[in-house]
């Protein structure tokens, strides 16, 4: 993240941040000491930033100007889809909640489920299982194999759950630090959960619950006791998420559940959220 602004005036920040905001700008406000602190979470939008702060700066009735817009924009929206007897996308809505590797991703594991539909089913197991014949052996030859069985589901309702929370927390993840970041954690937890799983039962597994559990231990650290992080969790969620977790170890449930692949994918997921507020906490000084 990059600092972008200091300022004692807490009423010009909100000004600021809403102008930003609304011009599609991802920042965050921090508060040190008797500071707050203005922070561009995606350095790609440095110098569109900096040119809305010096537009603001010139004139500050700039934000309310853009705020007048919006709602005026949003009150004609809103007419025309009175008169039309129109709703907005839900499709749309959803597109603007996650960047394009968390929708990439997500089509990519549609797709190779509905292939396994099909008299293709063989061959794609066959390239993307952990390594089909050995169950021994770390695939190190096809190096892929640490990541694909990411891509296998075996139920609608098993898909349906991972798309769902890697949509959530992948798509927050992806807006708020950037492609980069999502693609690295995914990676960790993705190779710390399918290998962790093949060492207890064998490379006949598949699912991305291992990711969706690291993101859900991201944002758990990231976001905690911080309700205004994009990440942040609320109590209610976090304890059904481990009661699942803990549910998996009992056999009560009537799915069979990659148990130390959600373990492992958490525990990385941890490390990787400590590792992130310590890196925001060090850039920050």
């Amino acid at each position: 993240m990059q600092k972008l602004l200091t300022t004692r005036d807490a009423d010009m920040m909100a000004n600021l941040y809403r102008y930003l905001q609304q011009n599609g700008v991802p920042v965050t406000v921090s508060e040190q000491g008797n500071q707050l602190e203005l922070w561009l979470t995606v350095s790609s939008y440095h110098a569109h930033a900096k040119a809305l702060i010096q537009a603001f700066k010139d004139n500050p009735e700039v934000a309310n100007q853009a705020s007048n817009n919006a709602v005026n924009s949003a009150a004609d929206s809103a007419s025309t889809a009175d008169n039309n007897s129109f709703t907005p996308s839900i499709l749309s809505i959803m597109l603007r909640q996650a960047g394009w590797f968390t929708a990439l991703y997500a089509a990519v594991v549609v797709v190779v489920f509905l292939g396994l539909m099909t008299p293709l089913a063989e061959g794609i197991l066959g390239a993307l299982l952990f390594n089909p014949n050995d169950f021994e052996s770390l695939p190190w030859a096809q190096p892929w194999r640490f990541i694909s069985p990411a891509l296998l589901h075996f139920s609608v309702l098993h898909i349906l759950f991972n798309v769902f929370w890697w949509w959530y927390l992948g798509g927050r993840f992806e807006r708020y630090y950037g492609t980069k970041w999502l693609v690295l954690a995914f990676a960790v937890c993705a190779i710390a959960s399918n290998t962790s799983q093949f060492i207890e039962s064998g490379p006949y597994f598949g699912g991305l619950s291992g990711v969706v559990y690291g993101l859900f231990g991201i944002a758990s650290v990231v976001g905690w006791k911080n309700p205004r992080h994009p990440l942040f969790l609320p109590n209610g969620l976090i304890i059904f998420m481990l009661a699942w977790l803990v549910l998996g170890y009992t056999g009560l449930l009537w799915v069979n559940i990659a148990n130390t692949a959600h373990t492992a994918g958490l525990v990385s997921g941890l490390i990787i959220g400590v590792a992130i507020r310590f890196l925001t906490q060090y850039g920050r000084r």
